[in-house]
């Protein structure tokens, strides 16, 4: 079993050709209340935000029930654009408090989807990413047949300049600095793909009804009038969905 969290299809691209080339199945957390298995493998595939786990894998890897043989292997991959962070070592504690220990941490660069922050229109820059993606995948997928353990994840930065840059996590969540431009045609996916039901359609317009969001940014680039915006750059830098 191999469950993932994916705004824009990034960490499902992964969990899916894991899943394809180790005869496993993909699940998304949103699917998936607790684990029982006696299968060989526990896989999961999280991206990186802001140097850190997104709040909704933190809420989950905190409630959910893992039941699961001795000699399971339980590996870890995040996704990431820029820095992985300390999203291994955030896992590896999760794992802890309930008493498993983790087997493999890997890593997956790949487009940051951060659109506040990087511009996504340049199609040759993300295409030129792309490319090395599959290779990272292969090689993953090599030391989980094998059953390898370590820690394989690069691209880390120590844990104090990762707690700092976390923090900035809070603020950037709260949802009020989400707005919705006049192109917006009332069609509801937004509301429909928040995993959290932060958004409600009233008067064929999206509200914003909780505080904070996964600031996931799954509205903005699944909006297919790209109507959604967050804060005032947004809309020059573009949206994106990776392909699977």
């Amino acid at each position: 079993m191999i469950l993932y969290f994916s705004a824009t299809n990034n960490s499902q691209y992964v969990a899916e050709m894991i899943a394809e080339q180790t005869h496993d199945f993909a699940y998304s957390i949103l699917d998936i209340q607790n684990i029982q298995i006696i299968d060989q493998y526990l896989g999961f595939v999280f991206p990186t935000y802001l140097w850190g786990l997104p709040s909704i894998v933190d809420e989950y890897m905190k409630n959910i029930l893992i039941n699961v043989d001795d000699h399971t292997y339980i590996y870890f991959v995040a996704t990431y654009g820029t820095t992985s962070g300390q999203t291994g070592r955030f896992m590896e504690q999760y794992l802890a408090r309930k008493n498993l220990k983790i087997s493999a941490i890997y890593g997956v660069k790949m487009v940051d989807s951060y659109t506040p922050i990087f511009d996504l229109t340049n199609q040759d820059k993300i295409k030129k990413i792309q490319q090395k993606e599959n290779p990272q995948i292969q090689e993953i997928i090599k030391h989980i047949s094998n059953k390898d353990k370590g820690n394989y994840m690069k691209n880390i930065i120590p844990m104090p300049l990762v707690k700092i840059g976390h923090a900035v996590y809070e603020p950037v969540r709260k949802t009020k600095h989400f707005h919705v431009e006049r192109q917006c045609i009332g069609c509801g996916l937004c509301a429909i793909n928040c995993p959290i039901q932060a958004i409600e359609i009233k008067n064929n317009r999206p509200i914003w009804i909780k505080d904070k969001c996964v600031m996931c940014l799954r509205c903005l680039h699944h909006c297919p009038k790209f109507a959604i915006q967050y804060g005032n750059i947004t809309k020059k830098h573009g949206q994106y969905k990776h392909l699977l």
